[in-house]
């Protein structure tokens, strides 16, 4: 899959290797740069207020890995022309999962064990 008219992406929080994989894949160059002080996020782009989205020039997306979007200015992206993306259901089977593993944890007296494991003897 070949990406058109972008250059670079900056990665600034973790991501699956397989992602990278796919956007080295279609010749994009992927900048990695996590756990920045603010400066230097704003230096790399990161947060993405009016200030920055108007003063780059080349910037075309902006894409949140997570549901929401109260980091981005998006009126400002909108007067940009630049297309701001999310991923909504990104984690959704992992919270059913917690969720489910939350209800049945009572039933098998889970927290009571990990007493005993530790040498608590008293439950």
């Amino acid at each position: 899959m070949a990406f058109t008219n972008l250059c670079k992406v900056l990665i600034s929080d973790s991501l699956d290797p397989c992602c990278l994989k796919i956007l080295q894949g279609g010749g994009l160059q992927v900048v990695e740069k996590q756990n920045l002080s603010k400066e230097e996020l704003i230096a790399e782009l990161q947060d993405f207020t009016a200030d920055v989205i108007n003063v780059v020039e080349k910037l075309q997306v902006v894409g949140r890995a997570g549901t929401g979007m109260d980091n981005v200015d998006l009126e400002a992206a909108t007067r940009n022309g630049v297309l701001v993306m999310n991923t909504p259901n990104g984690n959704s089977l992992s919270v059913a999962e917690l969720t489910c593993g939350m209800i049945i944890l009572p039933s098998f007296h889970t927290p009571r064990f990990g007493l005993v494991w530790q040498k608590h003897w008293a439950c």
